[in-house]
C-alpha cells in the first residue's frame, strides 16, 4: 500500500525532548527542580537535544550510557569513534559529549588549586551554611574526602526527614565507593533552626557508621546545621565532639 504523507513524515520524524510528556521532559525538570534533581541519562539527554526516527532523546542518552556500562568515568574516557558506533549518534554528536567531558575536566583542573578542605566542623557549616540556609525540609548531605581531607564532591542524597526509613547505606556510600573515596563527613539541616540531633539522626548515623566500617569507608562526623541565637553562638552540632559516633 501507498503510504500517506502524514504517514511517511511520522516514519522520518526526528524524536526531540518536547515530544515526551512535559513531566518527564528534563529541560523543564530542570527549570523547576534544579539540576541536583536529573539523572546522568537526563542531563546527558539535554546535551544530544535530539533523538532518532524511534527513540527520545532520553533513550539516546540511556544507549550511549550502557555502552560505559553507566560509568560516566568511561564515557569520559571513550574516543568520538568510539562514541559515533553507537546508533544514533554521529560524529557531531560524538564530538559534543567529548566537548562537555573536556570541560568538565579543565573545570576539575581549575578548582583543583582552590579545593575546600574539612579540618573541623566549622568548616562543614562555612562550606554548606549557604547552601542549607533557609531550606524547608531537611537536606541530607555526604561530603566525599581525599586522604588529605580536600572535599572530592558534596552530594545530596535525601531530602525529608532523616531517619534509619529513608537514609540508606547504598545511596550514601554509592559515590564513594565509585569513586574509591575512603573517608566522608555527612551533614544535613534543622529547618527548626535548633540543630541538636533528635533520636532518629543519632540511630540512624551510628547504622551508617557501622555500615561504613563494614565496607572500609570511614565516617568521620556528622554535622548538623541549624541557625545561630543570641543564647546558641554556634549554629551547629558534631556528632564527634559530642561523642555520639
Amino acid at each position: 500500500m501507498y503510504q500517506t504523507q502524514s504517514a511517511i513524515a511520522s516514519e522520518h520524524k526526528t524524536y526531540l525532548i518536547a515530544d515526551l510528556p512535559e513531566h518527564e521532559r528534563p529541560r523543564e525538570r530542570l527549570l523547576q527542580q534544579g539540576v541536583e534533581a536529573l539523572s546522568d541519562t537526563e542531563l546527558l539527554a539535554i546535551l544530544l537535544r535530539s533523538g532518532t526516527r524511534d527513540r527520545s532523546a532520553v533513550d539516546l542518552a540511556r544507549d550511549v550510557l550502557a555502552t560505559a556500562d553507566g560509568s560516566l568515568a568511561r564515557l569520559a574516557a571513550a574516543s568520538v569513534t568510539d562514541l559515533a558506533r553507537v546508533r544514533g549518534i554521529g560524529q557531531a554528536k560524538a564530538i559534543e559529549i567529548q566537548a562537555a567531558f573536556a570541560l568538565a575536566k579543565r573545570l576539575r583542573e581549575t578548582l583543583a588549586g582552590e579545593r575546600f578542605r574539612i579540618q573541623n566542623p566549622a568548616d562543614v557549616g562555612e562550606l554548606l551554611r549557604e547552601q542549607l540556609r533557609g531550606k524547608p525540609q531537611e537536606e541530607f548531605h555526604v561530603l566525599l574526602l581525599d586522604t588529605r581531607n580536600y572535599v572530592l564532591r558534596d552530594e545530596c542524597t535525601t531530602v525529608g526527614l532523616v531517619d534509619r526509613s529513608q537514609i540508606h547505606a547504598r545511596e550514601v556510600f554509592r559515590s564513594a565507593i565509585r569513586e574509591n573515596c575512603s573517608r566522608v563527613v555527612l551533614a544535613h539541616n534543622h529547618p527548626s533552626g535548633d540543630p541538636t540531633p533528635s533520636p532518629q539522626d543519632i540511630e540512624c548515623t551510628r547504622s551508617l557508621v557501622s555500615a561504613g566500617k563494614v565496607i572500609g569507608i570511614d565516617v568521620l562526623d556528622h554535622v548538623v546545621l541549624g541557625t545561630r541565637t543570641p543564647a546558641r553562638p554556634r549554629d551547629f552540632v558534631s556528632f564527634r565532639e559530642s561523642n555520639l559516633l
